[in-house]
């Protein structure tokens, strides 16, 4: 049975518990279910400053646990009595109950500009030498919450905890560091890494939920960690309540983290739960699914649904958070015609009340599974939308000025209907492509197609275009398959073309799409629905397109091999283009 001594260490309770009055007095504090129970005691006994700060940190309890105004108890008359004895003899209060205090000050929400709160926090930081590791940690959460990461006395709570790292024992106190005190030491959170890791097998799904968002939260991708976590994950814990679901999706989206069997757990367990869940459950889910490129059919499809059943209930933002995130992954509804007539009658009426950006990114997704129709190309296409847009050239923005681009492409291209608005020339060229280095499988291209060009003015390589794609490598063949010179030959996919001459009869223009590792989903040869948008884009432009996915080219290891392989992925695609 627990009593008002747990915790305490042996001399403490020794000290104390030699005066049987003492001994009483300390249950009936403990026993006291109302505040003014509490004065009365206060009243009816001598009291010595440990006794009376118990008082104030069981008024702190009573009012937390009964949601009583602590403005009412702190204005007390009785309670500035307490306080004034513990400020008299704060020397002499036990230090689990200094640690008690000062949690309960604070929480009673006294200014902690008083000098009695001062002194309270001075005499914590003359014992923190004499703190056990568990009270250290306690302390750490509490002026975390409270002061920040500024605070002094935070500060020199952090070097104990740094220093005594190898007193950390118990997976309570691991988590709860990890989760409310790592943020403010890195060097005090790779110890805590390095502990957990060691912890693993003892976690429980809740500590391991606890762990992964705080590495989420930290922006810490602890890989040793979240394998570890993950195989304990899939070994021991066979059912997983939906927050505990819905937190380790999101932590392993916000980290980038892949695991497929994870992830097939996290979607299995899932989808039985998606018909109770909330909206906002709902968008949170299938957002951190595409931020993982993880794409789980039946999932989406009870989404899909669900999203339809619950139409009124789920507001413009979150139905576009998930038109948005259907369209990264590519993903078309079996209920095709009746999910989109939803989100079109739900959307058409508040174009103008959503914001930019967010409109923007939804019209874009729209084009992707090649459901905008003219209203919202119009919308965004119109000088007075886009002129709101910002014209800096943060990320955020040239990301904005792009997707923009490629609705302008859309609308060209893929809506024989749609007769304007369009972007107008000066803003096609604002892509804002970066000089990044090459990747291997985009040098190897290179390499492999000097032996296919007969010379230097035979291809171009990394082409952006006027449709917000780059085109990895372009030629012009002939009639007869043979490279043509392109300088001369009008080039309409550029800003500005070179030539002005017609393409010969019969000749034909030859796009190299490159396909990395990242431009499919997770673990599988579906392109992402940026990249199959812009394959169309390319295609519906004029162009032959001959695709080199990472899979199939970086098997070959020497330019002989790659060369043959882009040869003959050329002559396929123009057998399959004569044989349309």
């Amino acid at each position: 049975m627990g009593t008002w001594t747990s915790g305490f260490s042996a001399k403490e309770r020794a000290e104390e518990g030699g005066d049987a009055e003492h001994r009483v007095i300390g249950e009936r504090i403990e026993a006291a279910a109302s505040p003014q129970e509490l004065f009365r005691l206060s009243e009816l006994h001598s009291l010595n400053s440990n006794q009376a700060s118990l008082v104030i940190a069981q008024l702190s309890r009573l009012a937390a646990e009964k949601h009583l105004e602590a403005e009412g108890i702190v204005q007390d008359e009785r309670f500035e009595q307490l306080f004034a004895i513990v400020d008299s003899q704060v020397s002499q209060v036990w230090n689990n109950t200094l640690v008690k205090l000062l949690r309960s000050l604070y929480a009673l929400g006294l200014d902690g500009g008083r000098r009695e709160v001062q002194s309270i926090e001075h005499e914590v930081l003359w014992r923190l030498r004499r703190l056990g590791f568990r009270q250290l940690a306690a302390l750490a959460e509490l002026l975390a919450l409270r002061q920040g990461k500024d605070s002094k006395l935070l500060g020199e709570v952090i070097r104990k905890l740094e220093l005594r790292w190898t007193e950390l024992e118990g997976t309570r106190t691991v988590v709860l560091l990890m989760a409310k005190v790592g943020h403010v030491s890195p060097a005090l959170m790779d110890r805590l890494e390095d502990k957990a890791l060691e912890l693993a097998e003892h976690f429980g799904p809740d500590d391991i939920r606890r762990i992964a968002l705080a590495l989420a939260y930290q922006n810490r991708r602890s890989v040793p960690l979240l394998r570890a976590l993950s195989y304990h994950l899939l070994q021991k814990h066979s059912e997983l309540g939906l927050p505990v679901l819905m937190d380790l999706l999101f932590a392993y989206g916000k980290l980038n983290f892949h695991q497929p069997q994870v992830f097939q757990k996290i979607a299995g367990e899932l989808q039985p739960h998606v018909a109770t869940m909330t909206p906002l459950e709902v968008t949170r889910c299938v957002r951190s699914f595409a931020l993982l490129k993880w794409l789980n059919l039946p999932l989406f499809e009870a989404i899909a649904q669900y999203t339809l059943d619950n139409c009124k209930e789920v507001s413009v933002p979150q139905l576009c958070s998930i038109v948005v995130s259907f369209a990264r992954l590519n993903f078309q509804p079996s209920a095709n015609e009746d999910f989109f007539s939803m989100v079109h009658e739900r959307l058409q009426g508040q174009l103008a009340s959503v914001e930019a950006p967010l409109l923007v990114a939804v019209v874009w997704a729209l084009c992707v599974l090649q459901q905008a129709g003219a209203p919202y190309l119009r919308h965004v296409l119109a000088p007075a939308f886009h002129a709101r847009l910002p014209g800096d050239s943060s990320p955020k923005a040239q990301s904005l000025r792009l997707k923009l681009i490629q609705i302008n492409a859309a609308a060209r291209l893929e809506s024989p209907g749609y007769v304007g608005p369009f972007l107008p020339a000066e803003l096609l060229g604002a892509q804002g492509a970066g000089a990044e280095k090459a990747t291997p499988l985009q040098s190897g291209l290179r390499e492999a197609l000097a032996g296919l060009l007969a010379g230097g003015d035979s291809g171009r390589f990394d082409v952006p275009t006027v449709y917000g794609w780059n085109i990895d490598a372009e030629m012009l063949l002939d009639g007869e398959n043979r490279p043509l010179p392109l300088q001369g030959f009008v080039a309409p996919h550029l800003l500005r073309s070179e030539g002005t001459a017609p393409l010969p009869p019969g000749a034909r223009r030859v796009a190299f799409l490159r396909w990395e590792f990242p431009s499919f989903s997770n673990r599988s040869k579906e392109l992402l629905g940026r990249c199959a948008m812009a394959r169309r884009h390319v295609q519906a432009a004029g162009f032959l397109v001959v695709d080199v996915p990472y899979y199939e080219f970086l098997e070959l290891k020497s330019e002989r091999q790659r060369a043959a392989f882009l040869k003959d992925k050329l002559h396929k695609a123009v057998a399959a283009e004569l044989a349309g």
